[in-house]
């Protein structure tokens, strides 16, 4: 056998129900399903009309936002940006980011340097 694994990302537990944050999201993490040792790797689903439940940024971990379907905003800092299907947004350490979906669900999967311990989570970013 092939050194590989192959896993569907909706059989992952959703982490926003044991977080308390399911009413806006979902968010699942395939790190131990996967075996992955360097990577980072979410699939996230902000439901519609939602926003990411608080904003976050890193320490040094960048990261790389891939839109799978559905259209909406993501705020940076103090800049709000459009998404839509296959955009890939790159964002840096520092930047504060959450995104918020339209009328349908916007899909994420999102990528970066697998970092524990360099998150900072920053609630009531959205503050409107």
């Amino acid at each position: 056998m092939g050194d590989y694994t192959l896993r569907n990302l909706r059989d992952v537990e959703d982490l926003a129900v044991k977080g308390g944050f399911s009413e806006t999201q979902e968010a699942r993490f395939p790190r131990a399903e996967l075996g992955l040792e360097t990577l980072g790797l979410s699939y996230q689903v902000v439901k519609p009309g939602k926003r990411h439940a608080f904003g976050h940024r890193h320490a040094e971990a960048e990261e790389v936002y891939v839109v799978l379907a559905g259209a909406g905003r993501c705020r940076l800092d103090d800049e709000i940006v459009d998404v839509r299907p296959l955009d890939a947004l790159r964002v840096g350490p520092s930047v504060v980011r959450a995104f918020e979906a339209g009328a349908e669900p916007l899909e994420l999967l999102v990528f970066s340097a697998y970092a524990p311990g360099d998150a900072e989570l920053v609630s009531d970013f959205w503050n409107d």
